[in-house]
């Protein structure tokens, strides 16, 4: 009987990079709130935050439907910047795709849910899931209250 060695592959070391703590933005919450997803399939829970300038942040925090997404943070700032960005269409979650890092396909669209809920975004009559963006101003108002 003859015996078959197999050499095992040592377990190669994938190159990483580890964001510190110092790259990251200190972000404190100022709110935390629940919205359902564009589908009503499920409720996101998502949180809105500033950093020591007093720029705000936006992230998703969980999905009681399951659904994976991205919680990293994103800029009020970069957010109006996209949506400001889309003329002669409506918007749609493909519009968001470039606010995150590829993390994944759900983060846009649970996104899009949450800024119509803050009142960033309102529907188009007559166009299911398209949307027009109205601005930034009743969320901005609304973290000023908080923030005093």
């Amino acid at each position: 009987m003859i015996k078959k060695t197999v050499k095992k592959k040592s377990p190669q070391k994938k190159a990483s990079k580890k964001t510190t703590k110092s790259e990251e933005p200190a972000i404190n919450i100022i709110q935390t709130t629940k919205c359902q997803t564009v589908s009503n399939k499920s409720t996101l829970t998502y949180n809105i935050g500033a950093d020591d300038k007093n720029d705000i942040f936006m992230r998703i925090f969980s999905n009681s439907g399951g659904g994976y997404f991205s919680n990293e943070w994103v800029s009020l700032d970069h957010i109006t910047s996209v949506l400001s960005d889309v003329t002669g269409e409506h918007i749609t979650s493909i519009n968001l795709i470039p606010l995150f890092k590829g993390k994944s396909v759900n983060t846009p669209g649970y996104l899009l849910a949450v800024l119509l809920k803050e009142g960033l975004l309102t529907s188009i009559e007559d166009k299911k899931r398209k949307y027009a963006f109205v601005g930034a101003e009743k969320l901005l108002a609304k973290v000023a209250k908080k923030t005093k």
